[in-house]
């Protein structure tokens, strides 16, 4: 099985553990994302969906929860997600608000994210991560593929 490597970069939430982040770049844009996998669904930021997207809808949950929060959510279709040279097309997204999250890591002096990545991808792209060299392997091609 083919794979494709993915830096992680590991930040300290105040001596009290750590979060891996990646590079993932959405509607062109390069932005931080959390790697969570304990996170069944991978989440986007409500307000960068919204300003990007041109469709958005109400999710049929309304609530989604996930390791920071719960809160009302909205669904687009995402035309191409990266991470690293993984290529998403048409990624049914889930958007719900991360600025209590964002607003916790700009104290801490660590970078905005724009997403929360999760089980979904990590599943359907047979994820591993080596925390040694501070990398994510995905396979190249789906072994299911996400949810639509």
């Amino acid at each position: 099985m083919q794979m494709i490597t993915v830096p992680l970069t590991l930040i300290n939430l105040n001596d009290d553990g750590f979060h891996l982040l990646v590079e993932i770049v959405v509607y062109g844009k390069k932005n931080w994302a959390v790697v969570d996998t304990g996170a069944s669904r991978s989440v986007f930021d409500k307000s960068f969906i919204e300003k990007h997207s041109g469709e958005v809808t109400a999710s049929e949950h309304s609530n989604a929860t996930t390791l920071f929060t719960t809160s009302s959510t909205i669904q687009a279709v995402i035309p191409k997600l990266k991470i690293g040279k993984l290529i998403i097309k048409a990624y049914p997204a889930v958007a719900l608000d991360l600025e209590t999250v964002n607003e916790a890591y700009t104290l801490l002096g660590h970078p905005r994210i724009t997403a929360i990545l999760g089980s979904d991808i990590f599943y359907s792209y047979q994820a591993r991560i080596n925390y040694r060299k501070m990398k994510i392997f995905f396979s190249k091609k789906p072994y299911l593929s996400v949810k639509k």
